[in-house]
């Protein structure tokens, strides 16, 4: 989200706005957490993880009372415009306000791992996430084949799959198990038996957090009696989120965040800013959750003769 925050305030600096930062999301709006910013107070971020302005959850934004006090603050502030990086949540939370708040342009940046909303190919920080768990897996691979083990490692994505696809192509793995497909443990243990059979003595099955089946844990204890061997799990949790973006988050934040600057010099509000292919989109904010974002299915339905 650095690189982000780096492209807005250069950009809209260079646009003769005055830009602000505010600290902790929703709920700075409330506290009037205000930081000024200039093009030298966003030098040396771009290779940043996370965000200088902080971020959080706010329970008083989301209620009516809470919306409507936002809305008094930013126009005590005199604030003539408001971008906003986030997931779907985020992207609700703008929509509420636009209802309160008539004095100024929204509009929202997809900065979310779970890569789930609609209207733009990639959310900033996905493919950060998807490197980093990479790492993570190649490493344990490396024990799984020394030690001739099945490995289920848990990867972020309570409701989306993205991460959990991505790694497991990229990765090589016998299998991926996700939210959006069902999720048969019989065929998983016949896909380690067959792999046994044919002289592949470790396998790494990649899970998604929030599969129907349940966790990487679960899921290994039933397997195991089924393939009648000990797999093994581990859960990457927040390792996914930290570390230094990638050159594809870097440019995806900056491109962005620079045209989140283009729609309000046009007067343009209520839409989140995207990428579809190489173009710069426009998702209204009720379309970004409405609307479902799907994974490949023509891939997954090859991750077993690809792992063979």
């Amino acid at each position: 989200m650095n690189a982000c925050i780096r492209a807005i305030v250069r950009i809209g600096c260079k646009q003769r706005f005055q830009v602000y930062g505010i600290v902790g999301g929703y709920q700075g709006i409330l506290d009037e957490a205000y930081v000024f910013l200039d093009a030298r107070s966003v030098a040396k971020i771009i290779h940043r993880g996370g965000t200088i302005l902080t971020t959080g959850r706010s329970e008083e934004f989301k209620t009516k009372a809470g919306l409507k006090k936002a809305a008094e603050k930013l126009k005590k502030k005199d604030i003539n415009a408001l971008i906003a990086v986030g997931g779907d949540g985020t992207m609700r939370g703008l929509y509420e306000l636009g209802k309160r708040w008539k004095d100024g342009l929204l509009i929202g940046v997809p900065g979310t791992i779970d890569n789930d909303v609609f209207g733009t190919d990639h959310s900033i920080g996905f493919d950060t996430a998807v490197n980093n768990a990479l790492v993570a897996i190649d490493k344990i691979r490396d024990t799984a084949e020394a030690f001739s083990r099945v490995f289920l490692i848990e990867v972020m994505g309570r409701h989306s799959g993205a991460i959990a696809a991505h790694v497991g192509i990229a990765s090589g793995a016998s299998a991926i198990i996700i939210p959006e497909t069902p999720t048969d443990l019989d065929e998983l243990a016949q896909i380690i038996i067959e792999e046994r059979r044919k002289g592949k003595m470790s396998s790494i099955i990649i899970v998604a957090e929030g599969d129907e089946a349940g966790d990487a844990t679960a899921i290994a204890s039933k397997l195991t009696d089924k393939v009648e061997e000990g797999c093994r799990v581990s859960i990457l949790g927040y390792i996914q989120r930290g570390g230094n973006p990638t050159h594809c988050d870097r440019i995806l934040a900056t491109r962005l965040g620079a045209y989140a600057i283009d729609c309000i010099l046009e007067g343009k509000t209520g839409i989140m800013v995207g990428e579809s292919g190489r173009d710069l989109v426009e998702t209204p904010f009720e379309d970004t959750w409405k609307k479902k974002k799907h994974i490949e299915e023509w891939m997954l339905e090859r991750i077993t003769d690809l792992s063979s």
